[in-house]
């Protein structure tokens, strides 16, 4: 492989729309490192995506709540392959439920995870980011724009994101590192303990995420799509 082999961050990408943008990076020839909470998991998916293309995929134990464990992750991924070019901030939780019944805990693990997790990701990749002019992409969701019922902790948590990652876009295009976030609908994953069956083939497939990172990475040095919403072309 050639030592100017682009390397991608995924935290959460265990699973889900991580492990969709992990299948499409490798498949562009693009090595990645993804994290979970356990190394058990992050090891089990990364085996799997090195059945694309082997030696590509690389996983590591991080917590996105805990900047050290960040820091760690990136210095890990700089230590294996020497740069990294993309962060895809796309680590979640989501718990629904009205004021009356949202617990203190769920509020802060979905604020720390989803809102400080981002804070976290481009706190600890800033550096290598801009030795690079890289690329740093968040997953927020339409959630981010749409309120609803049940949602005061989701809703509050990528409204956030969505907030940060425009701010952040200005701040960090002087330093060449492009900013952008990916807001999707209804996406057919397991998050909040859904079982994916064919029922939801109506949905967004997490590849489709992929492909959207894949689109925006290629995109022209001097074009930079700060914000994307995607949504089923037919929802049920």
């Amino acid at each position: 492989m050639s030592e100017l082999t682009k390397v991608a961050l995924i935290t959460g990408g265990s699973k889900g729309i991580g492990y969709g943008v992990a299948e499409s990076l490798i498949k562009d020839g693009i090595r990645v490192a993804i994290t979970s909470r356990t190394q058990a998991s992050a090891d089990e998916a990364a085996s799997e995506l090195n059945k694309i293309k082997e030696g590509y995929a690389l996983g590591i134990e991080s917590d996105v709540r805990n900047l050290a464990s960040q820091e760690k992750a990136v210095k890990t991924i700089i230590t294996k392959w020497g740069r990294l070019d993309y962060v895809i901030a796309n680590a979640g939780v989501g718990y629904m439920a009205p004021i009356q019944t949202l617990t203190p805990e769920q509020w802060q693990e979905t604020i720390d995870i989803n809102l400080t997790g981002t804070f976290n990701s481009i706190k600890a990749a800033y550096e290598s980011l801009k030795e690079t002019k890289g690329y740093f992409i968040t997953i927020s969701s339409l959630a981010g724009t749409n309120f609803f019922a049940n949602g005061g902790a989701y809703n509050a948590s990528k409204f956030g994101v969505v907030g940060f990652s425009q701010a952040i876009m200005i701040d960090l295009r002087k330093d060449g590192i492009k900013v952008s976030t990916i807001m999707p609908g209804s996406v057919a994953t397991e998050f909040g303990g859904h079982h994916v069956t064919d029922k939801d083939a109506w949905k967004i497939q997490p590849e489709d995420i992929g492909q959207i990172v894949s689109d925006l990475i290629k995109m022209p040095a001097r074009t930079l799509p700060s914000k994307v919403e995607v949504r089923p072309s037919m929802p049920a």
